[in-house]
């Protein structure tokens, strides 16, 4: 019986698909988000094939952090864009949203929004009932689509965290949407060890401007990409750090390629940890930072042997392209949960008492969790990934 109206269900699914011309898509974020939303986004696409989509996302909140359109352009995946100031109180401002959503007239949503509680998310619920939208996936109205873990719930935190079971950010949101994957013809919804499930579907021009930038055919050996630069406090290693660390990984690695990759913002602190890898016997130094839109980066990051950085937006974009990755974790998250997905990709994370804190800003602590990491374990891990053999 349970099978028969399993059935019935996803045959109303597959009509109602099948019949949305319209479809709205809500997440924010910048970079970073973007990209772990890939895998989700794909699965969208492909049970909503013909409906136009468009997202409903936010106005960029800090000079580093590109919008949505300029990770997701061109990717077909997204078809247009409304936009928002995320957390306003301005009645104006809601009541101008409301009316752009109604006018677009959407027939369905999709919700692909971080995590902020139950009572956020009945919240959000409501806003978008009221804008006449009738059909809801993925809203996270229960504790199970809040949390990025499976397993017991009860003993506290740690015993979760300790069964082994823990869920990268992508996988919550395409086990959110899951019921996409029954008439979208997959088994998995995120498919997340699918390469095609993180394709940004890059154009040969933005190739091709990579290609300009790079200048690779005067390339004496492989590159190592490089990004020092973060705009959360609680993130950032130090100059001084990444400095030293450049100088050893030249001293090792003797005539390769530096890219440096970031935002404008984020040249000078890079040129500065460039200064021991030039004195170390490093080969070319490419500052690239604010050079290359965030999909010509990834194309930039696609050559490289390596990318070397913080948990950040670069970092996802060099897992997308298949890039390996060794990158540093503060504990403000719990493990795995922005991690990048992938078995060639290399992750230093301390755990500490207050792991899971969720700050931007650590002053009491003094970064603890990050500032523990030293140059020489994170050169263990560099030289482990340089050991593996290189990607086709």
């Amino acid at each position: 019986m349970e099978d028969l109206v399993r059935c019935g269900a996803d045959a109303k699914l597959k009509v109602m698909a099948k019949r949305t011309r319209r479809l709205l898509i809500y997440r924010l974020g910048s970079l970073g988000d973007m990209v772990v939303a890939l895998p989700a986004l794909h699965l969208v696409a492909r049970a909503f094939p013909d409906a136009e989509r468009r997202m409903l996302t936010n106005f960029p909140v800090n000079a580093k952090a590109p919008v949505a359109a300029e990770v997701l352009d061109g990717s077909g995946l997204v078809q247009g864009y409304l936009r928002y100031t995320v957390g306003t109180r301005s009645l104006r401002e809601l009541l101008s949203l409301w009316w752009k959503i109604v006018r677009w007239r959407p027939e369905a949503l999709v919700y692909l929004a971080a995590a902020r509680g139950v009572k956020a998310a009945r919240r959000d619920e409501l806003f978008f009932r009221m804008c006449g939208l009738r059909r809801l996936i993925g809203v996270p109205v229960t504790e199970g689509m809040q949390r990025n873990f499976y397993g017991a719930t009860t003993g506290g935190k740690d015993r979760a965290m300790g069964n082994g079971n823990l869920e990268p950010e992508a996988g919550r949101l395409a086990r959110c949407i899951g019921e996409l994957a029954t008439f979208a013809d997959i088994g998995d919804p995120g498919r997340l060890r699918d390469p095609q499930s993180w394709d940004l579907r890059l154009s040969p021009a933005e190739r091709q401007r990579a290609e300009q930038a790079l200048d690779a055919a005067a390339w004496p050996g492989e590159a190592i990409a490089v990004s020092v630069g973060t705009k959360v406090q609680a993130k950032d290693w130090g100059k001084e750090n990444w400095r030293a660390l450049l100088g050893r990984m030249a001293a090792e690695y003797p005539e390769r390629v530096l890219l440096l990759i970031g935002a404008a913002e984020e040249s000078e602190a890079s040129r500065f940890a460039a200064q021991e890898w030039r004195q170390n016997g490093g080969g070319p130094v490419l500052d690239l930072c604010g050079r290359l839109t965030p999909r010509q980066s990834a194309a930039a990051i696609a050559r490289a042997r390596l990318f070397v950085g913080h948990d950040s937006g670069p970092m996802h974009l060099a897992a997308a392209v298949g890039t390996p990755v060794v990158a540093l974790f503060s504990a403000r998250n719990i493990p795995r949960q922005w991690f990048p997905v992938g078995d060639r990709h290399r992750v230093v994370y301390h755990r500490v008492e207050c792991w899971g804190c969720g700050l931007e800003t650590c002053v009491e602590e003094q970064k603890r969790c990050l500032m523990s990491i030293t140059v020489a374990e994170v050169m263990d891990e560099v030289r482990a990934a340089l050991a593996q053999p290189p990607m086709r």
